[in-house]
């Protein structure tokens, strides 16, 4: 169980650090808004909310990879 944490925790970590950078470099964090509401943070509270919400994203998607990769062949859809 461990090992297939690191397997999808370390790879998700290091794509976050690159979407992470490239938002940011896009997107100033005090002029980001939701539903029309500025948020009232400190960029680097903005900074640490984004990489950890890239790094989720990143692991869900991590986590279905791996699953879909060893899903069974008896339990797979016949297309």
């Amino acid at each position: 169980m461990a090992r297939l944490m690191m397997v999808v925790l370390w790879p998700s970590f290091l794509v976050a650090i690159v979407a992470e950078g490239f938002f940011f470099s896009f997107f100033d964090p005090h002029e980001l808004a939701l539903s029309g509401i500025h948020i009232e943070l400190p960029a680097i509270a903005i900074y640490t909310i984004g990489f950890f919400c890239f790094w989720v994203f990143c692991a869900l998607a991590s986590m279905l990879s791996c699953y879909l990769a060893n899903v069974p062949n008896d339990r797979r859809i016949p297309f």
